[in-house]
């Protein structure tokens, strides 16, 4: 895998908002901790705390879920991008004011609603790019970690400091991070509560690519341009298959990866897929 570093500079999210916006966008549902717009078959969802470091509360947390269901419910969707507001932070952890006054049952109940976010986030059978353009700690490491891809700009930073804090990351971390990156590696930035650079994030497998912070939305979108143009249902088995066989043995990730290649068989796109190679013409995928 190539570090990439695509020229040109993507709209602000103010100016994405205000161009081709697609008939169905007017639907779009509206939220106090995060922008949300749909346009050209692409959610995107931006945490806009910036004055709290697009910290995580609660109610973000609660909202980001409801957008996610949102793009998850909507045929027209093909992919969903996730950032946050500013250029000084993706999401740089939990809210501490917040946490600080949590009592071990709210804890339970915070961490629960984490994880089921994120497990959403994971498995919602449509592409998810994280376009990370700054600190991205705690809650906001993991939010990324749960995504299909990561993408980074030169300046973002990475870590699970809640060691510093008394706590374990209690998102996903201590299951998708070793997952990723290995156990050695996944267990120093734990206990260390380190952070890393972009570039170290890129060498140790969490980044898949490097991006100028101008290009980060544009590549995020040539990506999903690229998986948008295949079979929609290909799409959510293999993202399926993937996910689930990591968590399987190989023989029983092999018996999953089975079942789903003969569902595609039985799909109206690849009966199209198989018949447009063929005769030498593009497909025309309709997810079925």
């Amino acid at each position: 895998m190539n570090k990439q570093h695509p020229t040109g500079k993507a709209p602000d999210v103010h100016e994405r908002g205000r161009i081709n916006l697609m008939p169905h966008n007017l639907s779009v549902p509206s939220f106090d901790t995060l922008l949300y717009e749909k346009r050209n078959a692409t959610a995107y969802v931006t945490l806009n705390r910036p004055e709290v470091m697009n910290a995580l509360n609660q109610k973000a947390i609660a909202e980001l879920r409801a957008a996610f269901e949102d793009a998850q419910d909507d045929p027209q969707i093909r992919g969903v991008i996730i950032t946050g507001a500013g250029n000084r932070a993706f999401i740089a952890g939990a809210d501490i004011n917040e946490l600080a006054k949590a009592t071990p049952i709210e804890a339970e109940r915070q961490t629960r609603a984490g994880q089921a976010f994120l497990n959403l986030v994971e498995h919602l059978g449509k592409p998810v790019i994280a376009a990370v353009n700054g600190l991205a700690l705690g809650g906001g490491c993991e939010t990324a970690l749960a995504c299909t891809i990561r993408l980074a700009s030169p300046g973002a930073k990475f870590g699970q400091p809640e060691i510093r804090l008394g706590l374990i990351p209690g998102f996903g971390g201590t299951q998708r991070l070793p997952r990723l990156v290995g156990k050695g590696i996944a267990l120093q930035l734990i206990l260390t509560g380190e952070m890393v650079s972009a570039e170290e994030a890129y060498r140790i497998g969490l980044v898949n690519e490097i991006v100028e912070a101008g290009s980060l939305i544009a590549r995020a979108e040539a990506i999903l341009a690229q998986i948008a143009a295949n079979a929609p249902l290909a799409v959510a088995y293999a993202i399926n298959a993937v996910n689930l066989g990591l968590n399987a043995a190989l023989p029983e990730g092999l018996a999953l990866e089975g079942k789903l290649f003969a569902l595609c068989a039985a799909t109206e796109d690849m009966k199209e897929g198989t018949t447009a190679f063929l005769g030498k013409r593009p497909p025309k995928f309709q997810g079925r």
